[in-house]
């Protein structure tokens, strides 16, 4: 037995090699303590964003109409401020839109809008590039509310296609993409139509217009 015990305390091995209590206890020890509380400080802010209230994602996509998962993006990203995370959906939008806006739109629908008792009458003609996204209540809402806008507020043009020097300013804004949106005055019609755009995820064009009203020349 003793000549074991003599045996275990002379056999070399590694579990016998002196300990660095320096690199342990000095900076290294430092280093990982600090691995060690960011990766806890991100595991905070992750379960701080996961407790995003699906009241909160309701209200938004209620106002947006943005996906659920666009939504709670946003508002994780915005710290749960619902007018910061609109901000959010709409640079987004519009990014998409930018990204979109060479595709050829070649489908899409002409919708037709009779005001009061058949004085004022509007053909708009909005496409897209499926038929099936034509199809849609989204898209179909979309060109309804586009001529409401045109029997109530008299568009010259649909865009810039003319200068703004040569149209009627009188009674308003001439460009139709340039008006207020006669339902919600916080966004204009180019503002209506990229929403759109950006849900469908497809190009979508106001192509043209024509206004007819009795008794005007």
């Amino acid at each position: 037995m003793a000549k074991t015990i003599r045996w275990m305390k002379t056999r070399p091995n590694s579990f016998q090699q002196p300990y660095n209590w320096t690199s342990i206890l000095g900076r290294p020890w430092k280093a990982m303590r600090r691995l060690v509380e960011v990766e806890s400080e991100r595991k905070e802010d992750q379960f701080a964003m996961s407790t995003v209230s699906t009241e909160a994602i309701r209200d938004l996509r209620e106002r947006t109409q943005a996906g659920i998962m666009d939504c709670k993006r946003a508002l994780e990203q915005s710290e749960g401020d619902l007018d910061r995370a609109i901000e959010f959906l709409r640079e987004w939008g519009l990014a998409t839109v930018a990204k979109k806006s060479s595709r050829t739109a070649n489908e899409g629908i002409v919708e037709s809008y009779v005001h009061g008792v058949g004085n004022i009458g509007v053909l708009v003609e909005v496409n897209c590039e499926t038929d099936f996204v034509a199809r849609t209540d989204e898209f179909k809402n979309l060109a309804h509310d586009l001529a409401l806008q045109v029997a109530g507020m008299n568009p010259q043009v649909v865009d810039d296609e003319k200068p703004l020097d040569d149209l009627d300013t009188s009674d308003g804004e001439p460009r139709l993409m340039h008006q207020q949106f006669v339902k919600d005055s916080s966004k204009t019609i180019r503002d209506l139509v990229s929403d759109v755009t950006a849900r469908v995820g497809e190009n979508v064009v106001v192509r043209r217009f024509v206004r007819f009203e009795i008794g005007s020349t």
